[in-house]
């Protein structure tokens, strides 16, 4: 089966699926709030510097303030494949051996102390690396990188680098020879996956268009006299278009016309073969409906997740990290216990990868496996994990089976996962659970009127009854969005609140027109 991009675009709301053979392996989804910070480049100001963290806090105009740690001020050229991994997706590697940086021993073997490089009061150019998760503020470099299609630059670092993922030595060594070719001095530059076969006209463009991009940035930082934002990211559609849309993948399906027509003008600027792969979604059911991706959605909201055997696993989040349980359930086997256990984990092995690629589960990451007796079958879990982890574009460090049949992992984290998105604390019971979050029950009651409005076209007005604190969020933060939607819809929406109404309660009545 093929590989598609599907991308789910509203005003206030974008959901891009990566589906493989069928299967939604990576959902992303941004919401209009205008704090989407990853990728984004501001003048920052130190307005902390902590020796005994090796760290600082510096005001980039946020409500919170970020936090830049000392590695990811030293300019060492052993950091650069770290700072790639934590700005880009993981496939995106960097050939350590194909560098004009320097090697000396001395280079290598300075050690700074934050305090060394920084003070308070200092203006700095940083990126986001990180977006704040919990408590924590946003995570950044000084180690600027900014992608295009084919090419990454990296202006603060003297270097050439080209994707692990083009194995062929030869193209390696072309591509290579027409970066050290066209290049500016100084300049560091990574070819990127999609960069396989392309001509040095191509990477000319690109290379020229980013260079320009550059030297705009840092007028803005001349310019500037206060912390602010420098440079914003592409839109997640863009992105999309620019990091997942590979060779891997053979069409993408969008279903707003305004989002198609951009992504269009994006794909004819920087590849415009792939504009044959795009096709505009203009059914009436909704997208992720007609290929059944909402109900794969709420299952990723649920802690237990039956495996088909008739055992299960159970997912529980803390800040610090994600404990994944398996059990048996219902499933008693065919012959003896330990055959019986072993079917159970392995199956339980790919379930396991699925969600923690899906759901975006990153940091440390505890998995209690059914305790085992034979060493063997320990290892075969444990490979079997690996293996199933080898798709996943997020980098992982897995440690062997313990005897008491636990696996400890890490999952490189840059963004929130599925349930911090979708989720908050629920306060019916004191915090102890989650409910869905308010944005999330609005914007699922925005599909459903969309579906109830399509299937009567004489209704007039539409009356809808929710919770009280969904109606303040109706009124207030998502106005516009209701806006839209009664143009599209062509129906005028009221919104009446109900107090006996639970917080994920709604009822939608229609009305012909008088």
């Amino acid at each position: 089966m093929s590989n598609e991009l599907i991308i789910n675009s509203r005003p206030h709301e974008t959901r891009v699926a990566l589906v493989e053979n069928g299967v939604v392996v990576e959902l992303h989804i941004e919401r209009k709030t205008g704090k989407e910070l990853v990728g984004n480049i501001f003048q920052g100001k130190v307005v902390r510097v902590l020796p005994g963290m090796q760290a600082a806090f510096v005001d980039v105009g946020l409500d919170r303030t970020a936090f830049l740690y000392v590695s990811d001020v030293y300019k060492d050229f052993l950091d650069i494949e770290k700072i790639m991994l934590a700005n880009h997706s993981a496939d995106e590697g960097i050939d350590l051996h194909d560098s004009d940086a320097p090697h000396s021993e001395s280079f290598r073997n300075v050690s700074y102390q934050i305090e060394d490089l920084l003070r308070e009061g200092q203006n700095i150019m940083v990126q986001v690396a990180k977006e704040p998760v919990g408590n924590k503020g946003a995570r950044l470099t000084s180690h600027i990188s900014i992608p295009a299609r084919h090419l990454v630059l990296m202006p603060t670092v003297n270097h050439i680098g080209i994707s692990r993922r083009i194995e062929d030595r030869e193209e390696r060594e072309r591509l290579k020879g027409i970066i050290q070719e066209i290049r500016p001095n100084d300049l560091g530059f990574i070819v990127r996956t999609v960069g396989e076969s392309a001509s040095k006209e191509k990477l000319k463009s690109e290379m020229d268009f980013l260079v320009k991009l550059w030297a705009n940035i840092q007028t803005k930082m001349e310019r500037r006299a206060s912390p602010g934002l420098l440079h914003k990211d592409l839109s997640i559609s863009l992105r999309a278009i620019r990091d997942l849309f590979t060779r891997e993948v053979d069409r993408l399906i969008i279903d707003s016309k305004e989002e198609y027509e951009n992504i269009m003008e994006f794909i004819v600027a920087f590849a415009p073969k792939l504009k044959y792969s795009i096709q505009l979604y203009e059914e009436c059911e909704p997208i992720f409906d007609a290929l059944g991706f909402e109900m794969e959605i709420s299952r990723a909201l649920q802690n237990k997740i039956w495996l088909k055997s008739g055992g299960y696993i159970v997912i529980e989040l803390t800040e610090a990290l994600a404990a994944v349980d398996v059990n048996t359930g219902s499933y008693v086997g065919k012959r003896n216990l330990e055959e019986t256990i072993l079917k159970t984990n392995l199956e339980a092995v790919k379930e396991i990868a699925y969600q923690l690629r899906f759901r975006n589960i990153g940091g440390l990451i505890v998995i209690d496996f059914i305790d085992m007796e034979k060493k063997s079958n320990r290892e075969r879990v444990f490979l079997a994990l690996k293996d199933a982890l080898k798709k996943d574009k997020a980098k992982t460090t897995i440690l062997r089976m313990s005897d008491l049949g636990l696996i400890e992992m890490t999952r490189k984290r840059t963004r929130a996962n599925l349930n911090m998105l979708m989720t908050e604390p629920c306060f019916y019971c004191e915090g102890r659970g989650t409910l869905k979050s308010k944005r999330t029950i609005c914007y699922e009651l925005f599909r459903e009127l969309e579906r109830e409005c399509d299937t009567d076209e004489g209704v007039g007005n539409v009356y809808v009854f929710v919770n009280p604190d969904i109606d303040t969020v109706l009124r207030e933060d998502e106005q516009e969005s209701v806006i839209d939607l009664e143009k599209r819809l062509k129906k005028r929406i009221t919104i009446i609140p109900k107090k006996n109404f639970h917080l994920e309660q709604y009822e939608i009545s229609v009305y012909a027109k008088l």
